[in-house]
Parts: C-alpha cells; sequence; structure tokens
C-alpha cells in the first residue's frame, strides 16, 4: 500500500463528496460561520505569500496547496454533520486512530529513542505525535464516560493508557506542558463540574505509575532546562536543541521584522533560518511565513472556537453527552492554544478541525432549540388570531 497514494485519494473524494453535496445538506454554503471565512482568507493570502516568497514560491505555493486540503475537510464537516450521532462518529474515527497507532507505535519501537521515524508520515516526528495524542485524548475520556458496557469502557481505558504512554516515550517536552495544561482543563470538566472525582484520583495514580516506566528520558530532557548537569548522550542532545529552539526564535522574528507583509512563505523558513529547522512556536511560524496579517488571521479564527465554546456554555438545550463533548473540545483548544507556543504545528489540521468541531456543536444547539420553538410558535398562531377577532 506504500505505493497507493492514499491522501490524495481520500482529498479527491473529499472534494467529490463536497460536490455532490452542494445545495442538497440541511445547512447551505452561505450558512458557514465567520470562522470558515477567516480560513479560506488565511489560505487566500498564505497563496500570496507563497508567489512573493523571496525563498522559494514554487516551494511555498506547493505547500499552501497541501494545508488550503483543510478547508475542503472543514467545510464538509460543517455541512455535514448534522446530528450528534454524525458528530460521535467523525470524532471516533479520529480518536480511535490516534489510540491505535499509539499503541502500535510502542509495540514497534519501545525501544527506539523518542519513537522517532516509528511510525511513518505525520507521526514520524515524536513532537507532532505528542501534539496529536494530547488533542485528541479529551475526545478518548468523553468516550470512556458515554460508552456502555465493560468491552467498551476497557477498550477506551486501554487506549488512553497507550496514547499517555506513547507520549512518554516521545520525551517532547512541549507535549507533556500540552498534556498538564489540557489534562487540567479535562479533569475540571469532567471530574470536578462533572462530579466524577475519581477521575482525579484515576489519573494521578496513572501518572504515577507511568512516569518511572516510560518518562526517564522526559525527566533528563526536563533536567537539562532546570540548569541540571549535561553528562549523558541524551541530555546534551536535549541541551542543544532547546539553545538551537532559542536561536530559531531569534531567526523567526528577524523574518517577521524583514518581511512583515507577505513573509517568507510557506515551508520556506526552513531556509531562512540556515539551520533547514522549523521554529518551534506557531505563533512565530505562521507569522514568520505568512506575514503579520496571517498572523492576525490566524489568531482570529481560533478566536472565534472559543467564542463558540463560550456561547455554548449558556446553551441550555444540550444533552448530557453534547455536554461531556463540548468539554472535551475547550480541553482541547486549550491545549493547543498553549502548545502552539512550543511546537511548530501552525499547519497541522487537527486544531483547525476541532474549531470546526466548536461551529458544528453550536449550529446543532440553535437548530434543537429553533426547531422546539416551532411548534410552540405555531400553537400561538391561534391564539393570536382568537385575540384579534374579539
Amino acid at each position: 500500500m506504500s505505493f497507493v497514494p492514499l491522501a490524495k485519494i481520500t482529498g479527491g473524494l473529499a472534494a467529490l463528496s463536497l460536490l455532490f453535496a452542494a445545495g442538497k445538506t440541511p445547512r447551505k454554503f452561505k450558512d458557514r460561520p465567520k470562522e470558515a471565512n477567516y480560513l479560506l482568507i488565511l489560505i487566500g493570502w498564505l497563496f500570496i505569500s507563497g508567489f512573493l516568497s523571496p525563498i522559494w514560491k514554487g516551494g511555498a505555493v506547493s505547500a499552501t496547496i497541501d494545508f488550503g486540503k483543510v478547508y475542503i475537510a472543514w467545510i464538509l464537516s460543517f455541512l455535514l454533520i448534522t446530528t450528534l450521532e454524525r458528530f460521535r462518529r467523525i470524532i471516533f474515527i479520529q480518536s480511535a486512530s490516534v489510540a491505535v497507532v499509539s499503541l502500535a507505535a510502542i509495540v514497534k519501537g519501545h525501544s527506539v529513542p523518542r519513537l522517532s521515524g516509528v511510525i511513518g508520515g505525520f507521526y514520524s516526528n515524536p513532537n507532532d505525535m505528542a501534539f496529536a495524542i494530547v488533542l485528541s485524548l479529551p475526545f478518548c475520556v468523553a468516550f470512556l464516560l458515554t460508552a456502555k458496557g465493560a468491552l467498551r469502557r476497557s477498550f477506551w481505558c486501554f487506549g488512553i493508557v497507550a496514547m499517555m504512554g506513547a507520549l512518554l516515550l516521545t520525551a517532547s517536552r512541549a507535549g507533556f506542558v500540552d498534556l498538564l495544561i489540557s489534562g487540567t482543563v479535562s479533569l475540571w470538566n469532567f471530574g470536578v463540574r462533572g462530579k466524577r472525582l475519581y477521575l482525579i484520583a484515576a489519573t494521578f495514580f496513572l501518572g504515577v505509575l507511568l512516569l518511572p516506566l516510560a518518562g526517564r528520558t522526559l525527566i533528563k530532557r526536563f533536567a537539562v532546562i532546570s540548569g541540571g548537569t549535561v553528562n549523558s548522550r541524551i541530555e546534551e542532545s536535549a541541551y542543544g536543541s532547546y539553545e538551537e529552539r532559542k536561536l530559531l526564535m531569534l531567526r523567526a522574528v528577524d523574518a517577521i521584522v524583514h518581511y512583515p507583509i507577505s513573509g517568507v512563505g510557506v515551508g520556506d523558513f526552513a531556509e531562512y533560518s540556515g539551520l533547514w529547522k522549523d521554529v518551534h512556536a506557531s505563533y512565530l511560524e505562521i507569522g514568520a511565513e505568512g506575514g503579520i496579517p496571517a498572523l492576525i488571521l490566524y489568531l482570529m479564527f481560533f478566536a472565534c472556537g472559543f467564542s463558540n465554546i463560550r456561547r455554548l456554555n449558556k446553551e441550555r438545550t444540550l444533552s448530557p453527552q453534547a455536554i461531556l463533548f463540548r468539554g472535551a473540545l475547550q480541553a482541547s483548544l486549550i491545549g493547543f492554544v498553549v502548545g502552539a507556543c512550543f511546537a511548530p504545528e501552525a499547519y497541522q489540521f487537527f486544531p483547525y478541525l476541532t474549531v470546526c468541531y466548536t461551529s458544528v456543536l453550536l449550529a446543532m444547539s440553535r437548530e434543537q432549540a429553533l426547531l422546539h420553538s416551532e411548534p410552540a410558535r405555531a400553537r400561538a398562531i391561534p391564539v393570536r388570531a382568537l385575540a384579534g377577532a374579539y
């Protein structure tokens, strides 16, 4: 199957689905929320940035085309996910896939340093794998809490343990910080507000158990930052990575200063930096490669996700399952905006789709509220007519 272009086939089928679904769905393209417009304008601006790139125009445009596919998935998800069952199904596919990948990574590469290259493609980079795991973990907890039957609960428990174990084995410092933030929000929503205090105890027990078993490399990498002595190859590599990332951040700021409007083009910062590596901060990454306008659009887009969460908090028609997924979305988004300070994830699809899920859940809530209000209005018409007759 390595010779079959699965990603291109999937993208093509998604584009055809969008084409055939046009005008046939309960939601229309005109019903798209403003965050969809922000994303489209951002992609368009990145194309302009690519054509104006002072480094490599062709590479920047090609990278933007790859990133631009997220808009097809975004709009298609918004148009077609119109019920809670469909909402659960699409998130289930994403979350279960990350759980399976995590388990496969542990089985195949438990002795490989940081699981680097154990799983190909996007997951070959340990930092990217850690980021995907953290963003999906809150949804796995939501599925665990809604699962019926011991077998399904066991599946999700095992998947969560595998994901946390794989994350620790990646020894990703950014991923671990991201986990602490996202996990705290998840425990607040599911454990404290949901009155499931056993989740806090279970999380503490799991952390105490897994950290010594799978987190030894991670502990050594953190020790270097805190001023520990560099006395091993792992610690030397971690210290070098720490210093290199500081230099890359300075180079990113330099790129923003010299190319504040159009940036250097998507994917071209690695060459501009002179180190052939990305800056480990998504905000600097999008600012350096797309300019300040791209950074503003990027922030506006994700701000809409948090605005949707605030509106969902005020909704009184959400079902218990929808409330759980609302908490998972909030934890995932907060985890992303914090983790984005330490990782080059500006073009990863997961966070963009998370914002889409907040838009979908809000749209479903409003549609349900409108559906419930229509019979009341219908019953009120004869009363008003009768009052007018008298």
